[in-house]
């Protein structure tokens, strides 16, 4: 997911020819029955901090923009799992680069649209795509405006101007800012934890330049990810939902190790390392 370095000033409003990508469901449920046991095979746990059950209710019909730090090639696929389960009645779309696109083509039957980089015509076409989107109700966008990779704790990366243009563009709807990151705990498997940040409403901010949305989306954005950090660096699963439990144990050979330790000393066997996400 991605933001190109967008020639705002080239947007056009001509809507007439771009509608939403069209999603088939039955090629995007197969996809969540392949991608739940995929991701429990890589992780221990995916989970969310809790405050998500109070901060994040919107009507359906609203446009949502949630958008993220970018710290792993997993974020794309954690985005969709967190949609299908916290927004499970919107329809995921996100930007990808368009050369991307073109070699893995099925993602664009999955939700995910191109975006050509450091264009003109890209950036009109990305505002255009977008805003079509978000007009069918029902539906949230997944944008990484930082363009690379980045460390979790790496504030550095400025935003691309993409997702405060849209902001600036938009009369209603909601923008989100959510923190991610993949933390070896104690367990050999690595968590997902993701942090939704305060969420704000666009009506709000109306007399907002697109200076201003710029300099809010970025604050909100690495506020939520030192908070995401601190409870990181706390090692403790109850700030979090679990909204899925991966394999536990610290690898073959040494729980084969301790499960035989058990037998000669008589206690019960636990696979799990720590105590994290029981």
């Amino acid at each position: 997911m991605l933001v190109a370095s967008l020639h705002l000033e080239l947007y056009s409003n001509d809507m007439s020819e771009v509608t939403a990508p069209v999603v088939p469901a039955w090629l995007q449920n197969g996809f969540h029955r392949f991608l739940r046991p995929f991701l429990k095979r890589h992780f221990h746990a995916v989970a969310v901090e809790s405050g998500w059950r109070e901060s994040l209710k919107f009507e359906a019909d609203e446009p949502l923009l949630i958008y993220g730090n970018h710290p792993s090639w997993w974020d794309p696929l954690i985005a969709h799992f967190l949609n299908r389960s916290l927004f499970p009645s919107r329809q995921f779309y996100a930007p990808i680069d368009a050369e991307a696109l073109e070699q893995y083509s099925v993602f664009g039957k999955l939700g995910f649209y191109g975006v050509q980089m450091n264009t003109a015509s890209g950036a009109a076409a990305f505002l255009k795509q977008t805003t079509a989107i978000l007009d069918e109700g029902q539906t949230s966008i997944w944008i990484t405006p930082e363009g690379r990779f980045s460390d979790a704790r790496d504030h550095d990366a400025e935003l691309m101007p993409g997702l405060a243009h849209m902001c600036f563009k938009l009369s209603r709807g909601w923008v989100v800012p959510l923190a991610l990151e993949y933390p070896f705990w104690d367990e050999r498997l690595p968590v997902c934890l993701a942090m939704f940040g305060k969420p704000v409403q666009i009506a709000d901010r109306a007399s907002c330049s697109k200076l201003e949305w710029q300099e809010m989306v970025s604050a909100e954005l690495r506020e939520t990810q030192n908070k995401l950090a601190k409870l990181a660096v706390a090692r403790r699963s109850d700030p979090f939902d679990d909204l899925l439990l991966g394999k536990a144990g610290a690898g073959i050979f040494y729980d084969s190790f301790r499960r035989v330790r058990s037998v000669f000393s008589g206690k019960k066997f636990r696979n799990k390392h720590g105590e994290q996400f029981e």
